[in-house]
């Protein structure tokens, strides 16, 4: 693969050791999934004379940047050293100076970027800025890598909403709980640990009042270490049924609860939620009169959230599946068989023909114990009759 250098000019293709820095510079990247919104997650390695000398990534908040990061670990060692970043650095001013400044600043002698920020306040022009600044610049390493770790922070840019994970927890058939409604505990418990990581890698995590009232969720993150990473909760609630006594409610000042109800919602009930520190954000109804999910995404991506884990229950799956706003799918199958009374994964959505199907690609298969997880990323037909699959 070939890139930019100073000049513009077609440089060599990337080495080993190229591949390898930007390698752990995606690593670094991977720990801010969930912590650094509405910024996008990235990481940086500052290599000398084959030696790494300074590492960062973005810190929960956004800020500092990783560059910054890099380069305060690094110090004088920074000068004449190699940055890997796996998105362009920034070019405007916010908070902080502009990182392509600082490594300039610091002396870096070359900076290989792993994607363009489309972000319209950079777009590019971090990148000009190095090499007017006499730095090379190599551009697209592991770009694809790169685009996947913040699929979130390029869902929000380019669609203005969250990046969308449905997670499902059910058996060979499809059957997420049994008629009765019982469902603990269809996976085993390896399975329901990785379910915790999942939410403490997004920014939000959701599901529906249906769920909401069943369960008594906490939806919080449990696993050790990181209980401190419990993303925003998020409930789908149209006329506010949400219960005033419920985990969620009581835990609305520690953990951040968001309900999303239609503008008609009773204003009385509103006030009480958010007298107990939810908040209450409403958005247009559809035709059901229930929350308009698009205009539900959109509404949560204008308050900057760019990655939503959604737990249930099954009509949430089904509207956002009708609504092709599903991006990612995270689903945990339990060998076991439920049969016809039990209750859906996907409800109240279905579809005629094959060719009408959503398809997904697997990205990741992971064993866990009897059950296995596929992670798949949505694609979609070519509109052509006998058109290939291509990813979104």
């Amino acid at each position: 693969m070939t890139s930019e250098g100073t000049g513009g000019d077609a440089a060599p293709p990337f080495s080993r050791d190229d591949h390898d820095h930007m390698g752990a510079a995606l690593a670094l990247a991977g720990r801010g999934l969930g912590r650094t919104w509405p910024n996008p997650t990235v990481g940086c390695v500052l290599v000398r004379d084959g030696v790494v000398v300074g590492r960062g990534w973005t810190q929960p908040g956004g800020r500092p940047h990783a560059e910054t990061e890099a380069l305060r670990r690094a110090g004088p060692a920074a000068r004449g050293a190699t940055a890997y970043v796996t998105l362009e650095p920034c070019s405007h001013h916010g908070k902080t100076p502009p990182c392509a400044d600082a490594l300039a600043a610091a002396g870096v002698s070359r900076v290989v970027a792993a994607l363009e920020d489309p972000d319209p306040r950079v777009s590019g022009r971090g990148l000009a800025r190095l090499r007017d600044s006499g730095v090379t610049v190599d551009l697209g390493l592991r770009a694809d890598e790169a685009a996947e770790v913040n699929a979130g922070f390029l869902t929000r840019l380019h669609s203005g909403r969250p990046l969308v994970t449905v997670k499902a927890a059910a058996t060979l058939d499809g059957r997420i709980a049994t008629a009765s409604g019982e469902s603990r505990w269809i996976t085993g418990p390896r399975a329901r640990a990785l379910g915790h990581r999942l939410r403490a890698e997004h920014d939000a995590i959701a599901v529906g009042i249906g769920t909401a009232l069943a369960d008594d969720p906490l939806l919080d993150c449990r696993l050790p270490g990181v209980e401190d990473r419990s993303p925003v909760r998020v409930v789908f609630d149209s006329q506010l049924r949400l219960p005033l006594g419920g985990r969620l409610v009581a835990s609305a000042r520690s953990v951040p609860l968001w309900v999303l109800c239609t503008l008609a919602a009773d204003p009385t009930r509103r006030a009480a939620l958010e007298g107990e520190g939810a908040r209450v954000v409403p958005v247009a109804a559809d035709r059901d009169g229930r929350v308009d999910l698009c205009a539900a995404l959109t509404a949560l991506g204008t308050e900057g959230l760019t990655r939503l884990l959604v737990e249930g229950g099954g009509q949430v799956m089904g509207a956002l599946l009708g609504a092709d706003a599903v991006d990612r799918l995270a689903w945990f199958a339990a060998p076991r068989v439920l049969g016809d009374d039990g209750r859906p994964a996907v409800a109240g959505f279905g579809v005629d023909r094959l060719a009408d199907c959503p398809d997904f690609a697997p990205l990741e298969r992971v064993a866990l114990g009897p059950d296995t997880l596929v992670l798949a990323r949505r694609v979609q037909r070519d509109a052509r009759p006998g058109g290939d699959i291509q990813d979104l």
